[in-house]
């Protein structure tokens, strides 16, 4: 069959690879078009527009990028049209990928939605676009099925994707790993700051303002596959390293992470790295958000899942150098660092096996 995918942001580059790859093994000569990353270009197919290119960051980012948005939804429509494929898959992504829903489906084409959109936090009002427009959803959250049970929509809960990214990972060692990157002997806090030009800068700042209180520790960024090596020099030192394009194997030899709000919050936690999750938005973007997300106690992946506080969120005007100081302190040693990882083995059994790509795969080649 022919498969075109949407995905606008690195995790959804990183879902839609293993997901590629779960459909070639049912249906070898897949055809796939796609809008996404390095990864999914790896598995073969033709990329139409990389995920760098699509990912604005809030309300007021949006709106300043509001033609270019627009512009991007145009070309897809018209690509979609021209190639006519079998069937759509949209990979979270909503603003942009509800739109092309719809045009899909006035064309006559096959629409199924993995890894959906948070609904359940704000703009509740989407299920009625799904409900018309998309032929199956899939879900990866465990109280995702519910919530749509509750609208009249039929999903299928497939399991998380990133219990099987990480099950495939090979040992590391962790000697090896601070060769190979120059790193010394000290341990190591990994510092997770997005993949966004401006959310980056915006976070390393404050993130790195914990240095004095942690002479005993080397920092090290975890470099963004759509951001080039040259804009973190500026934060490099003799202290303070880079690496790029290793996230997983960075966490699996720190000790403790600070990590900004995202996907990246629960892939730490899936590798046993106690975190501190930080988030600073511009005040307006936040201010809008906070009057539309609703009923929401948490921001991070894993304290929405758990439904209780597993990790500290330092949000807003809270992610400050005293309070990270402190957050920090506690996940490197003692009770806290034991409490965390006694609740990641429970997070685990929530989410359910690995095998999320394949029964996402068999849902589709049912569609």
């Amino acid at each position: 069959m022919k498969y075109y995918i949407i995905a606008g942001e690195a995790s959804g580059d990183l879902h839609g690879s293993n997901l590629m790859k779960a459909l070639q093994q049912k249906d070898p000569a897949a055809e796939f078009r796609f809008w996404g990353g390095d990864l999914m270009t790896q598995q073969g197919g033709t990329l139409v527009k990389h995920y760098r290119d699509l990912a604005f960051m809030g309300f007021l980012e949006v709106a300043m990028n509001l033609k270019t948005i627009l512009n991007n939804i145009k070309f897809c429509k018209e690509d979609i049209r021209k190639n006519k494929p079998d069937i759509l898959i949209l990979v979270d992504y909503p603003g942009f990928n509800l739109r092309i829903a719809k045009f899909a489906k006035e064309l006559g084409i096959k629409v199924v939605y993995y890894i959906s959109p948070q609904l359940w936090a704000w703009k509740e009002g989407r299920v009625e676009i799904i409900k018309k427009y998309v032929d199956e959803m899939m879900v990866i959250l465990p109280f995702e099925e519910e919530f749509y049970k509750k609208h009249g929509v039929h999903s299928h809960f497939v399991g998380h994707p990133l219990l099987d990214a990480i099950s495939n990972l090979q040992d590391i060692s962790v000697e090896n790993f601070k060769k190979e990157h120059g790193l010394n002997e000290k341990e190591i806090i990994a510092l997770l700051p997005g993949s966004r030009k401006q959310e980056v800068e915006k976070m390393l700042e404050i993130m790195l303002s914990v240095r004095p209180q942690f002479k005993d520790y080397q920092f090290v960024i975890a470099g963004a596959p759509s951001l080039p090596k040259e804009f973190y020099q500026k934060y490099v030192d003799d202290n303070v390293h880079f690496v790029s394009n290793k996230t997983y194997d960075l966490l699996r030899c720190s000790k403790a992470a600070l990590v900004t709000s995202g996907t990246a919050t629960l892939e730490t936690a899936l590798l046993d790295i106690p975190e501190v999750v930080c988030y600073r938005g511009s005040k307006v973007s936040y201010a809008i958000a906070k009057r539309l997300v609703k009923n929401i106690k948490y921001i991070s992946l894993v304290n929405l899942i758990m439904d209780r506080e597993v990790v500290k969120e330092l949000i807003q005007n809270d992610l400050n150098t005293k309070n990270l100081v402190g957050e920090l302190k506690k996940v490197l040693e003692g009770d806290k660092r034991a409490q965390v990882l006694t609740d990641y083995k429970l997070l685990r059994e929530k989410l359910g096996g690995k095998g999320a790509s394949d029964h996402a795969a068999e849902v589709i080649l049912k569609v």
